[in-house]
């Protein structure tokens, strides 16, 4: 019988599916998700605070975690600095303007329609004043993002531009990711300039450089077309 303890504890370890097993995995799953939540609230109450700074003043990091109510500590323990944290916020808003701009090019039946609701949805960003306002606090409060960051830099160009090689594609572009790499670098700095000029986009200016964008579209493969027929 004591020989029974031991050989059954083995057996149990070597089951992935034991009482032991599922409850690590839970303890770091509940940590996972805990981990997460601080993260968010982090992002969440540095976006509050920059909102309220605008561009008086800089957000600072106790600002921040007094807002987010955490610790010195869990700030450190997920960003080495502030700046990472600005990246953070920058890629964050990034992935929400991809998605939101995703669900609505999934309105559109043709190419044509996906790139004019692509720009739409770019520019948009200075068409609303709140949006505007905090977008533009947080580039100003992050203007040195990057400069110390192993990534380097984080930019909106790359992942938005992704949106755009499948429309460029079928509307004809030979090279469909560097034009829609350069669309989007475009449509970017229009938006940036709006930002910093505290303009809105009028509906001519968004419906010309949905124009031009259809246009960069086309054009490498009427160039391309013209060198094939010298």
């Amino acid at each position: 019988m004591r020989n029974a303890i031991p050989e059954s504890s083995r057996s149990a370890a070597a089951d992935t599916n034991s009482v032991t097993a599922r409850i690590a995995r839970q303890w770091v799953e509940r940590r996972g998700v805990d981990h997460e939540g601080e993260v968010r609230r982090l992002l969440d109450a540095a976006l509050d605070v920059v909102r309220r700074c605008g561009t008086t003043s800089r957000a600072r990091v106790a600002d921040i975690v007094a807002a987010a109510g955490v610790s010195n500590d869990a700030f450190y323990r997920y960003f080495p600095s502030k700046d990472a944290l600005f990246a953070a916020i920058l890629e964050d808003g990034t992935e929400r303007l991809q998605s939101y701009l995703a669900h609505q090019m999934a309105k559109e039946p043709t190419a044509e329609g996906q790139v004019r609701r692509w720009v739409d949805g770019v520019l948009a960003q200075a068409a609303d004043d709140d949006s505007a306002s905090t977008t533009l606090a947080v580039l100003w409060n992050g203007g040195s993002v990057g400069e110390g960051l192993p990534t380097g830099r984080p930019s909106a160009s790359g992942p938005l531009a992704a949106l755009l090689r499948g429309p460029f594609a079928e509307l004809g572009s030979v090279d469909a990711d560097t034009d829609s790499v350069l669309a989007a670098h475009a449509v970017v700095g229009v938006l940036s300039d709006h930002l910093w000029d505290r303009r809105r986009p009028t509906r001519q200016a968004i419906d010309h450089v949905a124009d031009v964008c259809l246009a960069m579209a086309t054009a490498t493969s009427s160039a391309a077309s013209t060198r094939m027929h010298r």
